[in-house]
Order: structure tokens, then C-alpha cells, then sequence
């Protein structure tokens, strides 16, 4: 590799970032999180299977660092009793490159069930997938192409997984007006912590 490839690595990445469909459903998801999470005291419910299982776990801590209470939920694990941590009022927030992830099909289904009012914000490349059909909310990726040298490998639909978490967790801190002082109250130790303390001071 020269440094010619790691430079259009890096722009196909950032333009993959860029070419992320900018639509309504964003405010859609936000207001939705922000009233059934912080609003009716639900939580939201993060998960996706594999790299996209990864992203949804680092959602969820995000969501959870900044005043929106989340967990992530293994889809498999699901299956075997895990799915009791549905509530009323929790939200869902399901990931799948695909769309057609069988775990995520069916923990869909299996939520739906057992909560039958409960909403689902869909994180998908695949707008005419079971997913993103069935989403109260469905947030496209733009189906970028992987960087990855066989066109495989989950690179950089993960990033563009990982870029709308962050506006949906960023969103949702204006929409509920999260401040400084908020953020420091969860954050006791490291850096962070030091950092927010001193700043609500």
C-alpha cells in the first residue's frame, strides 16, 4: 500500500459520509426517541448482528453518556429470555446493512409480540427490505460501496453506521437541551469527567 491508497481510502470514506441521504426522517427519529425515552421514561433499544451488533453497542453508550437511558439487546440472545427487557415506551433502534439479517427480521417480529405498540427506528441500506417497510422510522445509509479491497468486508457501511448514530445522539441532546452540568453527573472518572466538571463550573 502507498500513501496514494491510504489518501483515496480516505476520500471514499468521507465522500460515503457526504452522500448520506439528508432527509425529514431524522427529525422523526429524534423527536420520537426524545418523546417516548426522555418524555415517557421508556429507553431505547439498540441492536444489530456482527459489525453492525458492534455499532449498535456504541450507539447505545453514546445515547445513554448524554441523558437518553439505552441498552443494547444481542439478537440472538433475544431468542433466550434477553427479549424481557421490552417495556412500554421503549423505542428501537435495529441496524442491518442488508436489511435481510435474519436475527434482526425476526427479533422485529418477536419485540412487536410481545409490545405491540412499540416503534422502530430501522438503520438500513436496503429501502425495500422487511426492515425498513415495516420501520416507524427508516434511515437510509445511501448503500455506499466497502472500501474494503474485496467489496466484502463491513468498512465503510460501518462508518456511515456509526456517522448517523451520531447525529441521531447529537440530535437528541439539543432536542432535550442536555447540558454541561448533565453531562458531568455521568461522568465521575478519567478525562471526560475532569473536563465536564470544571466546564459546569
Amino acid at each position: 500500500m502507498q500513501t496514494n491508497d491510504i489518501r483515496s481510502i480516505l476520500e471514499r470514506e468521507a465522500n460515503a459520509i457526504l452522500s448520506i441521504p439528508v432527509t425529514d426522517a431524522y427529525i422523526k427519529a429524534i423527536d420520537l426517541i426524545a418523546e417516548q425515552v426522555n418524555g415517557k421514561r421508556g429507553k431505547l433499544v439498540t441492536s444489530g448482528m456482527g459489525k453492525a451488533g458492534q455499532i449498535a453497542q456504541n450507539i447505545a453508550t453514546t445515547f445513554s453518556s448524554t441523558g437518553t437511558p439505552s441498552v443494547f439487546l444481542h439478537p440472538s440472545e433475544a431468542q433466550h429470555g434477553d427479549l424481557g427487557i421490552l417495556q412500554e415506551n421503549d423505542v428501537m433502534l435495529l441496524i442491518s446493512n442488508s436489511g435481510k439479517t435474519r436475527e434482526i427480521i425476526e427479533l422485529m417480529d418477536l419485540a412487536a409480540n410481545l409490545i405491540p405498540n412499540i416503534k422502530f427506528i430501522v438503520i438500513t441500506s436496503n429501502i425495500e427490505s422487511v426492515l425498513a417497510q415495516k420501520a416507524d422510522v427508516f434511515l437510509s445509509t445511501g448503500k455506499p460501496d466497502e472500501v474494503c479491497v474485496l467489496g466484502l468486508t463491513p468498512t465503510t457501511s460501518t462508518t456511515i453506521m456509526t456517522v448517523i448514530g451520531d447525529i441521531l445522539v447529537v440530535g437528541t441532546m439539543e432536542r432535550i437541551n442536555f447540558r454541561v452540568e448533565d453531562y458531568a453527573k455521568r461522568h465521575h472518572g478519567g478525562y471526560l469527567g475532569d473536563k465536564s466538571r470544571e466546564l459546569s463550573k
